[in-house]
């Protein structure tokens, strides 16, 4: 090929992207562009590619590199209501993306694997913290600004933000084999609608999809990325998550062997394979086979190929220059970094309740208690700490202090003596001895507890070769093998290790794991001294009492691991109710990326603040709030229930149906969705609205003025909501569909207001497939939160008047109204949805079926159907149980799931319109469509 002078296309930043990607493409080889499907991609020395690798963890920092900058974890960004704040602080992490990148070009990618833009459906997710909010729209708004940060405001990307995990997941509970069901509201209204935007947007410019499978069908392998990529003129840039795609073979099934899997996943849209970790062989070798075998062509290759390069190309790796190579390490943790980190923390600090104590009035002691009062967490996608500012030591310098970690410190008693730990920095195996040990028990929650031993101040962990060692310096690691539970025994209890399943039992003197319930070892905890008499011995002595509780980010609510319940601990609600009965002047402090079920502390204590954990900085932001150096900024992006009762199954994605989030919920929360208090007070006059009557293509403005009627500067978040009061379907209770942070001194008062797109209230009409704006009255709704309402408007959209469903045409038995008993499915293996009874009885509904005038309407009905032992459906009228037999049908057994045949009914004579009812008279029946003939 001859080249001009300038050098090969590629190499030319002044072209169009397409036409360079075209160029380089049009170069490579059919092996090499192989090569370049993997994580790990293989240079192409011909051409001076150098090696590439997708996937640098950026979630709230850079992550698993070594010593940077560590800011609050998501939900505590999204807690601050702040977008130009997290946009900050993803453009702070992208630079620092970018100075560990210049280091080690192979090491540290700039294909940045943030933000998690899964709303957070239901707080026992044990990934709760990697979300930013229940609410999608909002979630929307922090994804594009934390992304925008990343990728930064060139032309020239400084990262390539990653959207996770694409779609439905809010489960680790059997993650790989669960099927989120997603009827199609939900799907429109609420997944889709956190993905979009981010997007949409330009800030992000890549997808990974999700582990579970979604109606049925691998997320790996879902047609709904074709929709996501039909959001964006750019190429989208789709990455598997971390060995998904052998998932599709065992232990999802869903295909027969790895070629088969792999070219499904390429047709769908799969550009890179993140499988086998640093070792692509493998997984190209089935690329090759797939090829060979005619499940891929060339052009197949060429599509997912473009998506990689284009992105490298964006990146500017082939350009003479970036914009961004100045960026040296020094930029990491930097003293604007720091400020920043601090900034941040101190925003999320959310004041949950407020009798007067707070902020703290010069106290001539405090206590500082609690198991997180001394100490800061990283979490799985934390970057390393670089220092650590933990609640005690910010507090201290401010007053004096007296400290106590609440703990219970215990000995653990065998038959034979007692569990003794070693000395000394690397400890040893724990051994029986007639002295008695100490060992500090960590309750958190969900059964699991640590131990760390007094002799070292070092946790108890299990070695590879089943001996307890007391060797941690903490919790830790991706297989944490620190947490053990305690099953009750007659005459004592076992310790049962969490990781393995193992129990402790002792052999010739020395501790280790048995896989025998039945030679686990009976203990005895002997109390040596009650953390909880300690601490109200504390507590006593000092002016107010902090106590400081909540989770460990690696144990009982994080990745592989949901919550059962949402109560605190319970030998920390023990603590914190006995600092109480102590001294009542106690501030509870919550640090955790869940919400708490804390009902006897909102009941009793005068005080509670909330916040995620918080970074390096957590100690001086959260000293600056008690002390009333800043008016406590954060608010809440998720509801706090006051029991995991009012949640539905973890496993029910269908939030309409279950009145799940703040959206349809009709309970009464603990603390609801927005919530967050001042120091002050703020008064709301003056609502109005720039119309009162519009139609779809209008934006409705609305404004209001609020006041600081206290005595200090404080800061308000206005939130705007609004509600649809006549509609078809089930609407929101409440939308949120704007905000404004503002800061206001003493008296000061200040006019706000928000756009809002009347497109923007639209709904997933089930009839027709699309978005529709009704013609209805609605409400807009002013306040502090969801729940506290400080003014109202009314206003009118003329928009459309839905009309009966035609049953001209074929109905999607998926697109129905209303169901009981069934769920969807996949109705072929590439693309489409059916449903699926799971148990005898099971219907689902079609409201205001139009049959027509009398005498004209349809006289049979042919269903294509599906099912492993045949059955019968029934067409009613009205009611599922007691309508009016419009018709029944025999369905055969069919070869498979997804070898569907169609059956007919004769129909009784109907007209007019009426609620159509499907009953399923026997489970495992499918239907996938419906057609209606005259």
């Amino acid at each position: 090929m001859n080249e001009p002078a300038s050098g090969p296309a590629f190499r030319n930043p002044a072209l169009p992207v397409a036409e360079r990607v075209d160029d380089l493409l049009g170069r490579l080889t059919l092996e090499e562009k192989i090569g370049l499907l993997h994580q790990y991609q293989a240079p192409v020395a011909r051409l001076g590619l150098r090696p590439f690798r997708t996937g640098t963890e950026a979630l709230h920092g850079l992550a698993w590199h070594g010593p940077a900058t560590v800011f609050p974890q998501a939900i505590g960004l999204a807690s601050t209501w702040n977008p130009e704040l997290v946009r900050r602080v993803g453009a702070a992490t992208g630079e620092e993306v970018m100075a560990f990148h210049h280091k080690d070009p192979q090491a540290v990618g700039r294909n940045v694997w943030a933000p998690v833009v899964n709303p957070l459906r239901d707080p026992r997710w044990g990934r709760n913290e990697e979300g930013y909010s229940e609410d999608p729209w909002l979630t929307g708004v922090m994804a594009t600004a934390y992304a925008q940060g990343l990728r930064g405001d060139h032309e020239v990307l400084r990262t390539a933000p990653t959207l996770k995990h694409f779609l439905g997941y809010n489960n680790e509970t059997d993650r790989f084999v669960t099927s989120s069901n997603l009827p199609p509201r939900v799907l429109h209204e609420y997944e889709l609608k956190a993905f979009r935007p981010a997007i949409e947007a330009g800030a992000a410019v890549a997808l990974m999809p999700s582990y579970n499978l979604v109606n049925g069908r691998p997320a790996h392998l879902s047609p709904l990325i074709a929709t996501a990529r039909s959001w964006t003129g750019d190429d989208l840039l789709v990455v598997s998550d971390a060995h998904a795609p052998g998932n599709l073979v065992d232990p999802q099934g869903y295909h027969d062997d790895l070629p088969q899997a792999y070219a499904h996943a390429i047709k769908a849209g799969l550009d890179s394979f993140t499988q086998d970790d640093d070792r692509p062989a493998a997984t190209l070798g089935h690329i090759r086979t797939a090829l060979d075998r005619g499940l891929l062509t060339e052009e197949d290759i060429d599509r997912a190929v473009r998506h990689v390069l284009s992105i490298r190309v964006r990146l500017g790796e082939f350009d003479p220059a970036t914009p961004y190579d100045h960026i040296t390490h020094e930029v990491v943790n930097c003293p604007e970094h720091r400020r920043l980190a601090r900034e941040a923390a101190r925003q999320s600090i959310t004041l949950l309740k407020n009798d007067g104590i707070l902020p703290l009035r010069s106290p001539k002691t405090l206590a500082v208690i609690g198991p997180l009062a001394d100490a800061l967490f990283e979490d799985w996608y934390s970057g390393t700490l670089p220092y650590r500012v933990t609640a005690r030591t910010a507090l201290s310098g401010r007053c004096p202090t007296l400290y106590c970690e609440g703990v219970n410190r215990i000995a653990l008693r065998t038959a034979d003596g007692y569990l003794v730990a070693a000395p000394g920095e690397s400890g040893g195996p724990l051994r029986v001895g007639p002295e008695r040990s100490g060992f500090d028990l960590f309750d958190w929650g969900g059964g699991a507890h640590a131990l760390r031993a007094v002799a070292n101040g070092r946790h108890v962990s299990v070695g590879d070769d089943g001996v307890l060692v007391n060797d941690k310096p903490g919790v830790s690691g991706w297989e944490v093998r620190e947490t053990f539970r305690l099953e009750e025994r007659p005459g004592g209890v076992a310790l049962r290790h969490i990781a393995t399943g193992g129990y402790v039992t002792v052999a010739d003197g020395v501790a280790r794991i048995t896989a025998d319930p039945e030679a686990a070892a009976v203990l005895t905890l002997e109390l040596i001294d009650s953390g909880a008499a300690r601490a109200a011995e504390a507590a006593a002595r000092a002016d107010v009492a902090i106590v400081v509780v909540g989770d460990h980010p690696l144990v009982n609510g994080r990745e592989t691991e949901d919550r059962a319940d949402l109560w605190l601990p319970r030998r920390q609600e023990e603590l914190v109710r006995a600092v109480h009965a102590a001294n009542p002047a106690t501030v509870l402090v919550i640090c955790s990326g869940y919400p708490f079920a804390i009902t006897w502390a909102d009941a009793h204590l005068p005080a509670i603040l909330w916040s995620a954990h918080g970074g390096q900085e957590y100690g001086n932001a959260l000293a600056d709030v008690l002390f009333g150096d800043a008016d406590p900024g954060g608010r809440l992006t998720q509801t706090w229930y006051r029991s995991a009762a009012e949640l539905p199954d973890l496993l029910d994605y269908d939030i309409i149906a279950n009145d799940a989030t703040y959206l349809y919920y009709r309970g009464e929360p603990l603390y609801p969705f927005g919530h967050g208090l001042s120091y002050t007070g703020f008064a709301y006059s003056g609502l109005t609205l720039s119309a009162t009557e519009l139609t779809p293509r209008d934006t409705l403005t609305i404004a209001v003025t609020v006041r600081n009627t206290g005595p200090r500067v404080g800061e308000e978040v206005v939130q705007f909501y609004t509600h649809q009061r006549r509609s078809r379907v089930k609407q929101p209770l409440r939308r949120l569909c704007g905000f404004r942070k503002v800061r206001l001194a003493p008296g000061e008062s200040r006019t706000v207001s928000v756009d809002v797109p009347i497109a923007e209230l639209a709904f997933w009409d089930v009839t027709r497939g699309r978005f529709v704006v009704e013609e209805a009255p609605h409400r807009v709704m002013v306040g502090r939160s969801s729940r506290d309402i400080r003014l109202t408007a009314a206003f009118t959209v003329k928009g459309e008047r839905i009309p009966p469903r035609d049953l001209g045409r074929p109905l999607d038995a998926a697109a129905h109204d209303e169901y009981d008993g069934v769920v969807l499915c996949d109705a072929a293996v590439d693309a489409g949805d059916a449903v699926r009874a799971t148990c005898p009885g099971a219907w689902i509904a079609f409201r205001d079926a139009d049959f027509g005038p009398p005498g004209a309407g349809p006289a049979r009905c042919l269903l294509t159907v599906a099912s492993a032992e045949g059955g019968t459906l029934t067409l009613r009228l009205g009611d599922p149980l007691a309508g009016r037999v419009l018709g029944t049908a025999t369905v055969p057994p069919t070869a498979s799931r997804h070898d569907y045949v169609q059956v007919g009914m004769e129909l009784a004579e109907t007209a007019g319109v009426h609620d159509l009812y499907v009953v399923f008279e026997n489970e495992g029946v499918l239907v996938r469509t419906l057609e209606f003939l005259r």
